[in-house]
């Protein structure tokens, strides 16, 4: 059901000091890094790199107005999407590879930003008319976020924040966000170890992946939105079908209709052979028409029906109408 919009929750939590609070013991965790389940245990703030290669500064790849975002964030404006260098997971079929996939730049890197400068660009995104800001890959630089944040609220800032993740979060950094981060959106990827570790850096990743979703929907529930259809708050899941996976796909639908029946889910086919994906089959072909008509069956099957469907006539219309103006 629609509601009426919220202020952020982040608002609240900044008039009463707790946002201060939760980025400074944010920034504790950078000492012997625990920020995500890998615990490389290095120092950031001294320049240190684990499995990130992010030491100390979060790197900025791009940032701007994202139209290609589900519905409920792209609105007339689009979703103010800040794209993050580095990754904890360094999957085999990464489509964005050369900015997750970096070696030793660090904090020397002329993409490292200050926090007044992640402040900046979350003012200029709101400013553009950007519906939230939608931090992609933001696990490892959660401290970054939180330390940016005070500043960016103070001069104004007031739209929705999105969590845009792999999934492969840890509980402990996820409870700093409980109250600042609005709108959850991770790619829930796999749920067989076998299957993560081939693909991944992560064997772990299917139990790890399920306790951050529950946490993320314990924080935040079922995705609500406004009364013009935007997201206000909630958990907004992605599954990326992969060819010869459809087990895979199976499972995860099953475990978020075993969260809720309400759970809001983009179930997406544009999955193309990227990277090092052309050494590994069955990955190394795109998903078939079949495939992807499977998958729909199979969250049919679970009975979950808000699913994301792209009206892509409807995307192009807004494209053309914003460069008309």
């Amino acid at each position: 059901m629609a509601k009426t919009r919220k202020e952020p929750g982040y608002l609240k939590l900044h008039q009463g000091g707790i946002l201060l609070q939760r980025a400074e013991a944010a920034r504790g965790l950078l000492t012997d890094c625990r920020l995500c389940p890998h615990g490389c245990g290095v120092c950031r703030l001294h320049g240190k790199l684990g499995l990130c290669r992010t030491g100390a500064r979060a790197r900025v790849a791009s940032y701007g107005p994202h139209f290609g975002e589900e519905a409920p964030l792209v609105g007339t404006h689009g979703s103010g999407a800040i794209f993050f260098e580095g990754c904890t997971l360094l999957c085999v079929f990464c489509q964005n590879h050369d900015i997750s996939h970096i070696d030793k730049r660090g904090d020397d890197s002329p993409r490292a930003v200050t926090d007044r400068e992640l402040a900046e660009i979350m003012l200029k995104l709101q400013e553009q008319g950007c519906h939230n800001i939608n931090f992609v890959t933001p696990t490892h630089v959660v401290p970054q976020i939180l330390a940016a944040l005070p500043r960016a609220v103070e001069r104004g800032l007031r739209v929705p924040l999105v969590y845009n993740s792999g999934g492969y979060d840890s509980r402990e950094t996820l409870k700093l966000l409980d109250g600042i981060i609005d709108i959850y959106m991770p790619d829930c990827k796999f749920m067989t170890p076998e299957t993560a570790g081939r693909y991944t850096r992560a064997p772990d990743y299917p139990e790890i992946m399920q306790r951050a979703v529950r946490e993320m929907h314990r924080q935040t529930g079922d995705l609500v939105l406004d009364d013009t259809g935007l997201a206000v708050r909630g958990l907004l899941a992605r599954h990326l079908v992969m060819p010869g996976h459809l087990d895979e796909t199976d499972r995860i639908l099953a475990f978020l209709a075993g969260l809720s029946k309400e759970s809001y889910v983009n179930i997406m086919e544009q999955y193309r052979p990227c990277h090092r994906a052309t050494g590994y089959p069955p990955i190394n072909r795109p998903v078939s028409r079949e495939e992807y008509s499977g998958a729909l069956d199979l969250a049919a099957r679970h009975r979950l029906r808000r699913l994301e469907l792209r009206d892509w006539r409807q995307l192009l219309n807004r494209l053309f109408s914003r460069s008309e103006c």
